[in-house]
């Protein structure tokens, strides 16, 4: 079965620098694919590097066995591929009302039926059509970020790419939002590519996942072995220890 998105040998250079070295993955339709690591490990840089928002240096991108040239991406692309961003106080352009920021790509692809389509993208994530003629600064960061999720699946796309979606939020909102893109995923068979610094959330979202440092892929493990602590590398482990916390003496 050709996989939804497979990455192979993927570089990205900054003067000199790699930010990715030669990384590939494959991950396979409707699944939830993670990437962990500490900051700086070139988790978001591969995601971005998908998204066209970083520039390749060298490997390929193939969607659906497509590959992608460059950097630069169609609309046919982002029809099919859409990603959700970290803050959901950045995401969203705050002169413009909740209709408007749905109604965008919905013109950009020139899809019609926009008042159905929006009505029912808010209902999917749980806001409804009281929220449509809001500005984000009335929104609160867990009903943002819903509405970033409702803008990317407006169209209808394949592939989420999710970068640390729930990171910014308040804990208690976290776990709702999770839950919200795990049915939405089972609903619309989605493919996920997840970032995340947050141990217990990929286990929670993924199936299977990599663990990245310096660039570069250092394990790969379902998301059982990571649960279990069945892992071989001892940064994997390191990074473990840490997502549990500080533990007094």
């Amino acid at each position: 079965m050709t996989a939804a998105l497979a990455v192979d040998g993927l570089s990205v250079v900054y003067d000199g620098y790699y930010a990715l070295d030669a990384v590939s993955i494959d991950v396979d339709r409707g699944e939830s694919f993670g990437l962990v690591g500490e900051s700086g490990s070139g988790k978001s840089t591969l995601l971005r590097a998908v998204g066209g928002l970083a520039p390749v240096s060298g490997g390929v991108i193939r969607i659906d066995g497509e590959a992608l040239k460059g950097s630069k991406r169609n609309k046919a692309f982002y029809r099919q591929v859409q990603m959700v961003f970290q803050d959901p106080y950045g995401s969203l352009h705050p002169r413009q009302t909740i209709d408007r920021l749905l109604l965008e790509p919905l013109a950009i692809h020139g899809i019609g039926d926009s008042d159905a389509r929006i009505a029912r993208a808010l209902d999917e994530v749980g806001l409804g059509s009281g929220f449509r003629f809001r500005y984000p600064h009335q929104l609160s960061g867990g009903q943002r970020q819903r509405v970033a999720i409702a803008r990317a699946l407006i169209v209808e796309p394949s592939i989420l790419l999710l970068d640390e979606p729930t990171s910014a939020l308040d804990a208690s909102v976290q776990a709702e939002v999770l839950n919200l893109l795990e049915q939405v995923r089972r609903d619309r068979h989605l493919t996920f590519v997840m970032v995340s610094h947050d141990l217990g959330v990929v286990t929670h979202m993924c199936e299977r996942l990599v663990v990245m440092q310096n660039g570069a892929i250092v394990e790969r493990l379902s998301a059982k072995e990571l649960a279990t602590g069945d892992v071989k590398e001892d940064y994997t482990r390191n990074l473990m220890i840490a997502s549990r916390g500080f533990v007094r003496n």
